[in-house]
């Protein structure tokens, strides 16, 4: 899926198993001075596979590549999105020569412990008694049976409250569903990776940036550690880990002047 005009960036969704309908409509903004091509990542939203297809990291770079190929382009620009930026640096270490410029935003962690350090630090924010009292209460309710539409939005909000700075802002972020069995393939074929010497040892490294949020529960650490290492420049907003939805200006602001534009 495309939209704009100009130089075209690949925007990879997050999960692993999710689908890019949640990234719309902020993303879009970008859109007005470039192309964006969106895709829904193999065993995630309408990319669905048997059950017996591997969908390892590995399987996801070949299709990035295998897009790339199909775009024609011997060089990519992509903009990657919690899992997508891991994904992003995991074609980047894999296919060095095919990436043109790197944009990552709240990418999840290129070490196993910063990635147990957000299970856990998701899981504590998860059992904020603001959040368990408001699950427990739309339980109570009757809004269910009233309104089951409305019932599993509320539902979808509390889900992903730990998320968030202020989880009211829950409320901005368009639902979506992550398939399970894809979640649990790609991070068991990550094992205890940890990238940090293999990014180290890129001999040339592309133009980067790396935006996060300093309430973000995946560990802002990790992202500086890296920005050191690609040499990229660094934002740091007050939010959490969907800036595109707490500040969509400034998300923007900060991709519009990095990304390649008309």
């Amino acid at each position: 899926m495309g939209t704009g005009g100009g130089p075209l960036v690949v925007v990879l969704h997050g999960g692993p198993g999710a689908h890019h309908d949640y990234l719309l409509p902020q993303y879009d903004l970008l859109a007005q001075r470039r192309a964006l091509f969106y895709y829904d990542q193999r065993g995630g939203g309408r990319s669905p596979v048997p059950r017996d297809m591997p969908v390892g990291w590995r399987e996801h770079l070949a299709d990035l590549d295998a897009i790339r190929e199909q775009l024609a382009l011997e060089r990519l620009t992509l903009c990657g999105y919690s899992w997508g930026g891991l994904l992003a640096v995991l074609y980047l270490l894999e296919h060095p020569r095919h990436v043109e410029r790197l944009a990552l935003v709240s990418p999840a962690s290129i070490t196993a412990a910063d990635r147990r350090a957000f299970e856990a630090e998701f899981a504590r924010r998860m059992r904020a008694p603001e959040i368990v009292d408001a699950r427990e209460e739309l339980r109570a309710s009757d809004l269910a049976a009233r309104d089951p539409a409305a019932y599993r939005r509320r539902m979808f909000e509390l889900s992903v409250a730990g998320y968030f700075r202020d989880p009211r802002q829950a409320a901005n972020l368009t639902p979506f569903r992550v398939t399970a069995r894809t979640q649990q393939a790609v991070w068991d074929s990550l094992d205890d990776d940890d990238l940090r010497p293999r990014v180290a040892a890129l001999p040339m490294k592309p133009p980067s940036l790396i935006l996060h949020g300093t309430y973000d529960p995946i560990p802002i650490s990790g992202s500086r550690t890296l920005a050191q290492l690609l040499g990229a420049d660094m934002v740091e907003l007050e939010v959490g880990h969907c800036p595109h939805v707490e500040a969509t200006n400034d998300f923007v602001r900060a991709l519009d002047r990095f990304l390649p534009a008309a």
